[in-house]
């Protein structure tokens, strides 16, 4: 990279007028590099240009929407097909029914699929759908997981009330004591057990789930009554061709999905079995656009390409190149560099470096050499990408540890991360 970024400088100082703080929710660049780009202009494949036309192999793939590649010409042409032949309309087309076959027909889990615009949506028609299935009101979630922007789960205090956070109870993810004790507390009020993927917190290393942690959140739903909500907004389509706790040979009584089973078109479901359904009929929930035609069009193509092609295979085989690329090369240069998460969504880390000063060094690097890389949160890849793209990423990735290795002993604390030490 190492291009201008005078029109980024411009574009914030106009926003800062007009957009509060500047920009909001996750994609504000506040608690990322000081150089890393707020504006975009476009994107192609593994590829993503921003506002001064500097050119970056994105692994953040926009936080997860991008599976195919930017553009997908197979994908965007049944979108545009369907746009001009309707889209927004009196009412939905056929293919909310063709969507819903499709994806209950590839989930083993569900009879049934309602669909909206983003992961809050799903996961709060998931919380409500609970809470009338069971007439109960607490639901259990993991320290840390993030389950949405809605006020019952932001992360931020912000404009919330006690009550928006009432009824909720927390665990250890991966720990089954911890479980238990919080469904002892929830007493004969549990309503669901609310479960990420996998552990895919922001700045600490991912973890998968413990089988044995997966099976007993079942045991106790099964006993209690209360649902089991697999939230798989992120990781959905990442794991594997179904839920992704199908894994571990668990199975949820409903799932979350978002990001990108429409290859980054705006559409988000809630997926659930016959022992839900009912509830699920008897809440209101609805968006004036949550039964947009052309973002189904391309749902169903972004489908068919998950059932017909290699591509989760093809991600796994990249996934573990730059993976085993990256440990060879920061053990090299004397780093400890944890990678952790599933291969198609990786996080990376350094040892001794709890205020991210490493992280933000090396990462500011990997940007200047043209690759887009997270210091604290997850990455995604896509099947755009290939074994020279990951080739690039890991020749930039040498340069940029012999860059931090050269600068260590100088680099000064994160002021805006300071959270992580106080």
């Amino acid at each position: 990279m190492g291009g201008s970024n005078s029109k980024d400088r411009e574009l914030r100082e106009r926003a800062a007028k007009v957009i509060p703080g500047g920009m909001y929710g996750h994609l504000s660049v506040a608690l990322l590099p000081d150089d890393y780009p707020q504006f975009y202009s476009r994107a192609e494949g593994a590829r993503l240009w921003d506002a001064d036309g500097n050119e970056l192999l994105d692994f953040m793939c926009a936080y997860g929407p991008n599976l195919f590649g930017y553009g997908h010409p197979e994908i965007n042409a049944a979108f545009v097909r369907q746009m001009e032949i309707g889209d927004t309309l009196t009412g939905p087309s056929g293919l909310i029914v063709e969507l819903a076959e499709a994806f209950t027909g590839m989930v083993t889990h569900a009879d049934w699929a309602m669909f909206c615009k983003n992961g809050t949506d799903a996961t709060s028609i998931a919380m409500v759908t609970a809470r009338a299935h069971t007439r109960r009101k607490t639901i259990i979630m993991a320290k840390g997981a993030y389950h949405g922007a809605a006020p019952w789960c932001t992360p931020r205090p912000a404009g919330v009330t006690p009550e928006d956070k009432a009824n909720q109870v927390f665990c250890n993810y991966n720990d089954i004591a911890s479980l238990e004790a919080a469904v002892a507390a929830a007493g004969d009020d549990l309503a669901a057990i609310f479960a990420a993927p996998v552990k895919h917190d922001a700045f600490v290393d991912q973890a998968a789930p413990d089988p044995a942690y997966a099976r007993r959140a079942r045991e106790l739903c099964d006993q209690t009554g209360a649902l089991l909500v697999v939230d798989d907004v992120r990781a959905g389509l990442r794991i594997a061709r179904d839920c992704s706790w199908s894994v571990v040979g668990v199975e949820p009584d409903l799932s979350t999905w978002g990001k990108c089973f429409a290859n980054g078109h705006p559409i988000s479901a809630v997926l659930g079995s016959d022992k839900a359904r009912a509830a699920a009929a008897s809440i209101f929930v609805t968006g004036s656009f949550w039964f947009q035609a052309a973002p189904m069009a391309a749902a169903l193509q972004t489908l068919k390409l998950v059932r017909e092609t290699d591509y989760l295979e093809r991600l796994n085989a990249l996934g573990a190149r730059l993976r085993d690329g990256l440990a060879e090369r920061a053990s090299a240069a004397g780093f400890g560099f944890r990678q952790t998460g599933p291969l198609t969504m990786p996080l990376f880390l350094f040892d001794d470096d709890r205020d991210l000063r490493k992280g933000f060094f090396w990462s500011s690097a990997m940007l200047q050499r043209g690759v887009y890389v997270h210091p604290w949160h997850n990455m995604f890849l896509c099947t755009a990408m290939t074994e020279a793209d990951i080739d690039f990423a890991l020749n930039a990735a040498e340069d940029s540890f012999k860059a931090l290795k050269a600068n260590a002993a100088s680099l000064q604390p994160i002021e805006k991360l300071a959270f992580l030490t106080a």
